[in-house]
């Protein structure tokens, strides 16, 4: 493993979606944000339309290091972490995130990790439930809009704070994601203790990070259902999923993967309430 810097990884200045559970409340809160690498154990973040962080409130902040000349393929290699930290201070529009602990992943291999001295992984004892079969009754319409948009992040209800994942995904004009994964992930785990979970769409692909992290972003709530293999849905949807990402053909071909549906409850999406 090597001893290159976290900003030599992701970059200086890139675009980050944070999560976390406001204290007192059963839910998760998501912003998009802009995201300063000033250390590998601290982070500077601009939130342009305020937020309601406290000092102290543990958060997760996905970062990667995507672009609009990223080659996808079937081993993800893009850097990407879930950095699990917490707020030391904070501004009206700006936090610092000291690390609790990360991987930084690039394919399938770690490349750099950090875990504080004080640090324990939090222990999980909810118990897995089978995910319900998806109310899905016919192939809906792909929204073609998102076609160069490879890929989005999915935060999942971990113990303690959010798991974030970077993952290739479907959207229909309905606002529906559909992604694969596997039993043996640990948001495949996460989804059967609660399968309520949020997904980030944004434009940064397109878009300045100013722009990107004020206006150009989806945040998509909802609850996670199943894709049986044996549905003739499945076949269908895998078609138009690899239509759109061609390298996820060889994922389809294992015996274990899973299609899962997102269901919106809710979504946030500033150019249109603008």
């Amino acid at each position: 493993m090597g001893n290159r810097l976290l900003c030599e990884l992701v970059g200086t200045r890139i675009l980050g979606v944070l999560g976390t559970y406001p204290p007192g409340k059963n839910s998760m809160d998501v912003y998009v944000c802009g995201v300063d690498v000033v250390e590998d154990t601290k982070l500077n973040i601009q939130l342009p339309n305020g937020h309601q962080l406290l000092e102290n409130q543990l958060v997760t902040v996905h970062l990667d290091n995507r672009s609009n000349e990223t080659q996808y393929d079937e081993d993800l290699s893009i850097y990407r972490l879930s950095y699990k930290g917490v707020v030391t201070h904070k501004k009206e529009f700006e936090v610092t995130v000291e690390a609790e602990e990360y991987q930084v992943f690039h394919g399938k291999h770690c490349e750099k990790e950090y875990h504080s001295p004080i640090y324990e992984f939090p222990t999980d004892n909810r118990q897995l439930q089978e995910i319900k079969l998806s109310p899905l009754k016919k192939v809906p319409v792909p929204d073609v809009l998102c076609h160069d948009n490879k890929a989005g992040v999915l935060l999942t209800y971990a113990e303690k704070q959010p798991h974030t994942t970077v993952l290739a995904y479907l959207s229909t004009y309905d606002d529906d994601i559909f992604f694969i994964t596997f039993p043996s992930t640990f948001k495949s785990n996460v989804l059967k203790k609660n399968n309520h979970c949020y997904f980030v769409i944004d434009g940064r692909t397109a878009t300045s990070l100013d722009y990107t992290m004020e206006w150009n972003y989806n945040i998509i709530r909802g609850e996670v259902f199943q894709i049986e293999k044996v549905s003739p849905l499945f076949g269908h949807l895998q078609q138009v999923f690899i239509n759109k990402n061609p390298y996820e053909v060889e994922f389809f071909n294992h015996p274990e993967v899973e299609m899962y549906h997102l269901v919106p409850d809710h979504m946030v999406c500033p150019r249109l309430a603008s």
